[in-house]
């Protein structure tokens, strides 16, 4: 896939996903670069970027940057983030000017990968912990696997409102996930988590200014809940500390050990995809290594949200799965949005 290509699939992908801000600057970016304009020079040397480098993610998280943090006044009345409001033709203007007065520093920050600590999908995360708890009742060992700044490791200190008008999670958590579930109920069940361990290629500290808004960059501006769900689970992870360690998956994976008396659960959403085809095989199997070794009072589970097929002739859709060894027979629990909320289980 060509860049063109590349940032055409993703503007389809913004509208997709509710994001019509970023889906009309992407567009309008393509016609910018395919007519010569200020974007080719800040993008040059990334025209045969692979696609999973989401260039096009790299651009809108640094332009986003730069807004957050004050650097570009002239955009700031146009990102809903800072309490702007997109407008197709100024706004676009404004972010032509940035692109021209701040190249260098763009191209910079388009050598880092984009870090997304997507806090919705703790639905897909909780509610599966609060699955698992149901067979087997043993305090939680959490390590995730691509954690980035590891907020989703305190899944249980966020509140999960539910149609009903109950909730389950923390009565009075900066976090609140609407409608979180629907389908088979979940029980709000005992769960306690005694350990929470992450790792990620390039971790991001969450409890630093620098790291905070690395974070909320990749937030798409326009997308306000998902703005407010990152901010709440900041505060939330200033109060409850967790471990990410710098460490790729698979070296992560052969250092997992099990515990007596705990459950040890292995956490992972949207970011198998990442992985090479040998990668992901690797994993399966240092997993499935660590599950022959589990007993009835030494369990292991592998819980993940990942982009997958049912059968090979089905279409793809972002499935909850779990496994528990002894046993080690996957389940499929449920189906979530892309972003995660809300969580559809069966």
């Amino acid at each position: 896939m060509d860049l063109v290509a590349a940032l055409q699939w993703q503007a389809a992908a913004c509208e997709e996903l509710g994001s019509p801000m970023y889906a009309d600057v992407l567009r309008r970016l393509v016609d910018d670069y395919e007519l010569g304009g200020s974007s080719t020079r800040v993008l040059a040397g990334f025209e045969s970027a692979p696609a999973d480098a989401a260039i096009a993610l790299r651009l809108l998280g640094a332009v986003h940057r730069l807004v957050l943090s004050g650097a570009a006044p002239e955009l700031a009345a146009f990102y809903p983030s800072v309490g702007g409001e997109w407008d197709a033709v100024l706004g676009w203007e404004a972010f032509e000017q940035v692109l021209v007065s701040r190249g260098p520093e763009l191209r910079n920050l388009l050598t880092q990968a984009p870090q997304t600590n997507e806090v919705g999908r703790s639905t897909a995360l909780y509610g599966g912990l609060l699955r698992l708890a149901e067979v087997v009742p043993l305090p939680v060992r959490l390590f995730e696997i691509g954690a980035s700044g590891g907020l989703n490791l305190r899944a249980d200190h966020f509140r999960y409102n539910l149609a009903d008008g109950s909730f389950v999670g923390v009565a009075d958590s900066p976090v609140v996930l609407e409608e979180a579930w629907s389908g088979r109920p979940v029980v709000p069940g005992t769960l306690r988590i005694a350990e929470r361990v992450g790792s990620d290629i390039a971790p991001v500290n969450p409890l630093s200014e620098d790291g905070a808004l690395t974070l909320t960059s990749y937030v798409w501006p326009d997308m306000t809940a998902r703005l407010d769900r990152l901010r709440g689970a900041l505060e939330v992870a200033r109060k409850v500390p967790a471990d990410v360690r710098r460490e790729d998956a698979l070296s992560f994976l052969r250092n997992l050990e099990l515990s007596e008396g705990h459950v040890t659960v292995i956490w992972h959403s949207v970011m198998w995809q990442y992985l090479s085809p040998e990668e992901q095989t690797a994993g399966d199997a240092l997993i499935a290594a660590l599950g022959a070794k589990a007993t009835e009072t030494a369990p292991l589970a592998h819980l993940c949200l990942e982009p997958m097929r049912r059968t090979p002739e089905d279409k793809s859709e972002f499935l909850i799965v779990l496994q528990v060894w002894p046993g080690g027979v996957p389940r499929i629990l449920g189906t979530a949005e892309p972003h995660g909320t809300p969580a559809y289980w069966e």
